[in-house]
């Protein structure tokens, strides 16, 4: 079952003028592909994040801000995750899960998507008072001690906007997952292009200082914690700068803008192409935490050996990753 730029279904005999344009061969290819997908992309984000948590609280004692911080982030991925089995489901067989699984499967999706980028920008912006203003209150983390907690209450309360005016349709045969009305999933389509907008030009900021003063003070050993911040937010806005994109130039169909069955039809095959690589990066952010940093390496080495090898073998080289642990950022 097609779905729009948040599992919202649609139906594909669109009349353009005097026209039908039917688009059978779009829900053909992504019935099949996309559910495929969505399920190696949960295996992989719950393997990796769970990992992240697991190697978070056992070896790190989460006095730094950073891995408080990437903690956030990982959870934030694994509830945004959640929510991908249903949509699977619905490519397959329509919604079957009633009126409460829509409002709730649309929350994760929202939840998930403005926490990951929340999260982010206060990263990057944390990061930026440490390398630029290394003299502030806000360095010495007095200034982000609470913003996990307004992260999640912001998230939360987006998401519930989109979750509330979402509701179940039946039509002929067919249930949809869909917003109560057109004027309705405009806004929070223009809300989510917005949010994200803003949040691209405060980090694009932030690195373009950060990389202006490294540059010139020549201390790149000491800002390693940047280079992953960096890789995760230059593949987080990779993803989803596509998948915004195109799903603000599909709105114009709804805005009856666009007359061209043909040009209807590219752009919807441009959206799940989008929409695919948008998806997939909750699985994403634990490969750069294992090629950028050096002790999340080191602790999943310890984790590999406790599962691969006798116990009396480990004790030794456990001992001496226990002896080097730090009280930083474990990055």
């Amino acid at each position: 079952m097609p779905e729009s730029n948040d599992g919202e279904a649609y139906n594909y005999d669109t009349d353009y003028g005097d026209e039908v344009c039917r688009k059978e061969d779009i829900l053909k290819v992504v019935s099949y592909l996309v559910p495929i997908f969505f399920m190696l992309v949960v295996v992989l984000s719950c393997i990796g994040n769970i990992l992240v948590l697991i190697i978070l609280l056992l070896y790190e004692k989460m006095k730094s801000l950073t891995n408080i911080f990437i903690l956030n982030l990982a959870l934030s991925d694994l509830l945004f995750t959640f929510g991908l089995p249903f949509w699977a489901s619905y490519y397959m067989w329509g919604w079957t899960f009633g009126d409460f699984g829509c409002k709730a499967v649309k929350f994760l999706f929202y939840a998930g998507f403005y926490s990951s980028v929340l999260f982010l920008t206060i990263m990057t912006i944390q990061r930026y008072m440490a390398v630029v203003h290394p003299l502030s209150d806000w360095e010495r983390c007095r200034g982000f001690s609470v913003a996990p907690f307004i992260v999640w209450i912001l998230s939360a309360g987006a998401a519930l906007l989109g979750s509330y005016r979402s509701k179940v349709i039946k039509e002929e045969n067919n249930i949809y997952c869909e917003y109560d009305s057109i004027s309705m999933k405009l806004l929070i389509g223009y809300l989510q292009n917005g949010f994200f907008v803003c949040a691209f030009i405060i980090m694009g900021f932030c690195y373009a200082r950060m990389l202006q003063t490294i540059t010139k003070t020549r201390t790149n050993k000491r800002h390693k914690t940047i280079r992953l911040i960096l890789c995760i937010s230059l593949v987080f806005f990779i993803g989803w700068a596509p998948y915004n994109i195109v799903m603000f130039v599909r709105s114009f169909s709804d805005l009856n803008l666009i007359t061209e069955c043909q040009i209807s039809k590219n752009i919807d095959y441009a959206f799940y192409v989008s929409r695919l690589l948008a998806f997939s990066h909750c699985c994403l952010n634990p490969v750069f935490y294992v090629f950028v940093g050096v002790k999340f390496r080191n602790y999943l080495k310890v984790i590999l050996q406790k599962v691969f090898q006798p116990k009396k073998n480990l004790d030794s080289s456990s001992g001496r990753t226990t002896k080097n642990h730090s009280m930083g950022s474990m990055y």
